[in-house]
């Protein structure tokens, strides 16, 4: 499933409101999740989790507890609903039960009329915890000003039921600070935080996948279009500071600082991002539900069940690239990404490998290839007038046990031009991947993964009066995604089973901002297709200056 277009591209409080007052719906387009059981009604439940506003909240996230419903159930839903009315800038939201984030959002960015939106998510994956008390914590950092007068206002709500769903993990441990006990997001901040947690696994683990929740923010919101780190100043005196390490990203996991996977991530972009007008009603990709990446570390069992304690450790790096065109990791980046991951374990009493005495995996990871281009063009004054710039990598690994090999085959592209003395930007991207795990012996399961993240992006600015400012952008984007279905309810794929999934979104937007007045206005269209364990969903919308021209749906 390729993105052909990419191929052609490249080759050529509360929010009271009077009772008329209609708020407007924005939305992501996803495969819907039915709230209600489907199943037999052993358990139909609806649990208040969070009814809260999120006004002054940077460093207060709200707090809350949650006990389970007194009744068996196996498949758990949230319906997270959200309002808000003013000027405000998107926000980015975690959720937690206790110590282990399980779901990671962002805010549309409201209006003066006021908007509202729904998202909902399976989150039978955590099982395990929603199976006791649990300390709930939603973090989401939000300022309200004279100016910033949007505060948003959620409603959190769980659905329990009994459907004789897929088997889900029997322990998780996660990768993250731990401080819901100081009522604290748990989040790293890399790349100043060490995030590092340390480990014992039980000897009867069977199975074991770490699933890496990440993304940019501030210097790193937009990695995907920073420049060589040589090139930050190249048009200081139009645009000021450009950011560095390259456009390309890898976050890495190590167990006992044996490299065990990576994650090449998805190119996210908020409601606030490159020109409003992209995004409103129709949000960007996945920007209501931020998918975790999985690796399956399954290969490292013989070690870590060796009745001994083990780091983990998440680490995220982009690249330097030398005057003679040498590409090496720069083992750090700007700031910051907020970063957690969480340890997956199924347990069967069968499972030993006390025989393996603390073995290691077979690690195969060469040096991933990288391929840098970089031109800077003057003017007749010598004046920095265009900078042309690429990376182009590759990367495979494997991790082999005598019962599990694991592997990864990776490829990048990014081609970058800066002109008009650095007014106007654009970037070609695409981002392919292949994951596999295959049992070795016993059942000799096996499942694989395949996506692509197809992204190109331009945006002119111009430059007012008054310091006022416009920007006129064109963006074609998208996400693909083939998946054979593996354990549980993967936080990757958002399904239990088989998946086939193509989305793309195109469009235009202009944004103008002066000292009295700000307009925005866009054209967007939004397809999506998908196959999630034989339930299949398409929808095509097109949306002009906020308002939706055609939606069809079947």
């Amino acid at each position: 499933m390729m993105a052909s277009w990419y191929r052609t591209l490249w080759l050529g409080g509360l929010l009271f409101l009077p009772a008329w007052a209609t708020l407007e719906e924005v939305f992501q387009v996803y495969q819907p999740v039915p709230t209600e059981g489907s199943g037999s009604s052993a358990c139909n439940e609806e649990v208040l989790l969070m009814d809260y506003v999120f006004g002054e909240s940077y460093g207060e996230p709200y707090i809350g507890f949650y006990e389970p419903p007194l009744c068996d159930f196996d498949t758990v839903r949230i319906n997270f609903t959200v309002s808000s009315r003013g000027t405000q800038y998107d926000r980015l939201g975690l959720m937690y039960l206790g110590d282990t984030e399980v779901f990671r959002t962002s805010t549309a960015e409201p209006t003066s009329n006021g908007i509202i939106w729904t998202y909902v998510k399976d989150m039978s994956q955590f099982n395990v915890l929603w199976k006791e008390k649990q300390k709930l914590i939603f973090d989401l950092g939000n300022i309200v000003t004279d100016v910033y007068t949007g505060s948003y206002n959620t409603t959190l709500t769980a659905y329990f039921s009994y459907e004789g769903n897929v088997k889900t993990p029997d322990a998780i441990l996660p990768i993250s600070a731990r401080k819901s006990a100081q009522n604290a997001s748990s989040d790293f901040e890399l790349p100043t935080d060490n995030a590092t947690v340390q480990y014992q696994f039980p000897p009867t683990t069977s199975r074991a996948v770490v699933s890496i929740s990440a993304c940019g923010q501030s210097t790193e919101e937009f990695w995907w279009s920073n420049v060589f780190t040589s090139d930050e100043w190249s048009f200081d005196s139009v645009d000021g500071e450009l950011y560095g390490y390259s456009p390309f990203r890898e976050i890495q996991l190590y167990i006992d600082g044996i490299l065990a996977g990576v994650v090449w991530p998805f190119p996210i972009i908020f409601t606030g991002g490159v020109a409003p007008g992209f995004w409103h009603p129709i949000v960007g990709i996945d920007a209501f539900d931020l998918r975790q990446p999985e690796i399956d570390i399954s290969p490292f069992l013989p070690l870590l069940t060796d009745n001994r304690t083990h780091t983990f450790e998440i680490k995220i790096t982009g690249l330097d690239v030398s005057d003679d065109g040498e590409v090496t990791f720069s083992d750090t980046v700007g700031s910051y990404w907020v970063v957690t991951g969480t340890i997956f374990l199924y347990l069967d009493e069968s499972a030993s490998y006390s025989s393996a005495g603390g073995q290691a995996p077979e690690v195969i990871a060469p040096a991933p290839t990288f391929t840098a281009t970089r031109e800077l063009v003057q003017d007749s004054t010598g004046v920095n007038e265009t900078l042309t710039y690429s990376i182009l990598a590759e990367r495979t690994l494997t991790v082999k046990s005598s019962e599990f090999v694991w592997s990864q085959n990776l490829s990048y592209s990014n081609y970058g031009l800066i002109n008009q003395e650095g007014l106007s930007q654009s970037n070609l991207q695409h981002t392919f991947g292949k994951f596999s795990i295959a049992q070795l012996t016993g059942n000799k399961t096996s499942s694989e993964v395949i996506f692509e993240y197809p992204l190109f992006m331009n945006e002119t600015y111009g430059l007012l009066a008054d310091d006022g400012l416009t920007i006129s952008a064109w963006m074609h984007r998208g996400l693909d995604i083939e998946s054979t279905g593996g354990l549980g309810v993967s936080t990757f794929t958002l399904t239990s089973g088989p998946l086939d999934l193509h989305t793309e979104q195109k469009g235009t937007a202009f944004y103008e901002s002066t000292t009295n007045v700000s307009i925005s206005t866009g054209d967007t269209t939004d397809f999506f297709e998908s196959n999630a364990a034989g339930v299949t969903y398409h929808r095509d919308v097109h949306a002009v200056n906020g308002s939706v021209v055609y939606d069809t749906v079947s």
